[in-house]
């Protein structure tokens, strides 16, 4: 992951489900990577595969990317609509 340019900037158990039907997750990890092409570059490097591998075998888990768009509009310091 630090050899893409990923960096953690959370991984954590400490999960509260404030609105909505209760979360089933026990870990999340939000890493930041300087672009998208860095996580692709992850995701289909050949030293990760072991670790996706185990991942994906050992966890019900999903890997989602999300950008740093503002769908709305409305915050100034987000790029702006995606």
């Amino acid at each position: 992951m630090h050899k893409h340019g990923g960096k953690y900037l959370s991984r954590s158990g400490n999960i509260t489900t404030l609105e909505g039907d209760e979360s089933t997750a026990n870990l999340v990890a939000l890493i930041e990577f300087p672009t998208s092409e860095a996580l692709h570059a992850l995701v289909n490097d050949p030293d990760y595969a072991p670790y996706a591998a185990a991942r994906q075998n050992g966890t019900d888990s999903h890997l989602i990317e999300i950008d740093d768009t503002d769908a709305a509009g409305t915050i100034p310091y987000l790029t702006g609509s995606g």
